[in-house]
C-alpha cells in the first residue's frame, strides 16, 4: 500500500493521471515517472479486468499508488479488482447517498460492508498476510465517488457524510454535458457546481479531486482546495509525444 488515504487525511496534495491504454508497459513507464497515484480506467479505457492484473503487477515496484475506476457499483466488479491488489476504487456517476453506500459496502468486509472474503488472492499475498490486510483495510482502501450529474449536486452533503467516501471526484466533462454547457469549463454553472462540491467535501472532512488536461488549470483548482489532482493520461502522453516528433521531423524535412 502507498498510503494514499492517510496522505490525503494529512492534507497532502496528491498528483495522478489516467491509464486508459490497458498496457502494463505504459502503466510501468507512467508509474516510474513521479506521480503519486494512477488510475486504471475500466469505464472508458481499452483494457479489461484481465489487463488490470498485469498493470497492477507492473506498478507494484513503482512509487505510484493504484486506484481502479470500475464500470459500476456492482459488488463483483469492486471485489474483483480489490482482490487483485487495487488500493482504491473510483465509481462513476454516483447520484445519491444510497448509491454511494453501495460503493462503500463493496469496499469493506462485514460488518462495515459486504465484501466477500477470499484469502488466496494477490491483495493478501496469497493468504500470507490476510489478517494484516483485513485489520488495516478500512484505513488503507480509498473510496472515490464521481460527482458528474445534476442529480448528484442535490445530494452532496449526504454523499460526503458517508463513512468510507474519502474523495468527491469532479467529472468536468460529464458535468458540463449534464448542465447543458458541454466543454465550457469556465462557465459560471460549472464554477458554481465545483464550489458546492468542494464545500460539501470540506464540511465532512473529506477530499475533493478533479481531472484536467491543461497544467495551467492547476493553480485555480488547488487554490480552491482540491487536493486529489489528475492531469493527463497515458494515451495523451503517447499521442502528444508522437505528434510532436512527427511535426518536428516534418519541419526539418522542409529545410532540405
Amino acid at each position: 500500500m502507498k498510503n494514499l488515504k492517510q496522505r490525503l487525511k494529512n492534507g497532502e496534495t496528491l498528483h495522478g493521471c489516467w491509464l486508459n491504454l490497458g498496457s502494463s508497459l505504459t502503466a510501468e513507464i507512467v508509474g516510474l515517472s513521479g506521480f503519486d497515484w494512477v488510475l486504471i480506467d475500466l469505464e472508458h479505457g481499452a483494457g479489461t479486468e484481465k489487463d488490470v492484473l498485469a498493470q497492477l503487477q507492473a506498478l507494484e515496484s513503482t512509487p505510484a499508488g493504484v486506484v481502479v475506476r470500475v464500470e459500476s457499483a456492482e459488488s463483483q466488479r469492486i471485489h474483483r479488482v480489490l482482490d487483485m491488489g487495487a488500493e482504491g476504487i473510483m465509481c462513476p456517476k454516483v447520484n445519491t447517498a444510497e448509491e454511494a453506500q453501495q460503493v462503500v459496502s463493496g469496499l469493506h468486509y462485514p460488518p462495515h460492508g459486504h465484501r466477500g472474503v477470499a484469502k488466496m488472492v494477490r491483495a493478501t499475498q496469497f493468504a500470507q498476510n490476510f489478517d494484516e490486510y483485513y485489520q488495516n483495510s478500512r484505513e488503507n482502501l480509498l473510496g472515490v465517488v464521481q460527482i458528474e450529474t445534476a442529480e448528484a449536486l442535490n445530494h452532496l452533503d449526504e454523499i460526503a457524510a458517508l463513512d468510507g467516501v474519502d474523495v468527491l471526484f469532479i467529472g468536468p466533462a460529464d458535468l458540463t454535458m449534464e448542465l447543458g454547457i458541454f466543454g465550457q469549463f469556465d462557465h459560471p454553472k460549472l464554477k458554481d457546481a465545483v464550489q458546492k462540491i468542494i464545500a460539501a467535501a470540506q464540511k465532512a472532512g473529506k477530499s475533493t479531486g478533479i481531472l484536467f488536461f491543461n497544467p495551467e488549470e492547476y493553480q485555480n483548482y488547488h487554490q480552491q482546495g482540491i487536493r486529489f489532482i489528475a492531469c493527463g493520461a497515458d494515451a495523451t502522453f503517447v499521442a502528444n509525444g508522437a505528434r510532436d516528433m512527427a511535426r518536428k521531423l516534418t519541419e526539418m524535412r522542409k529545410e532540405f
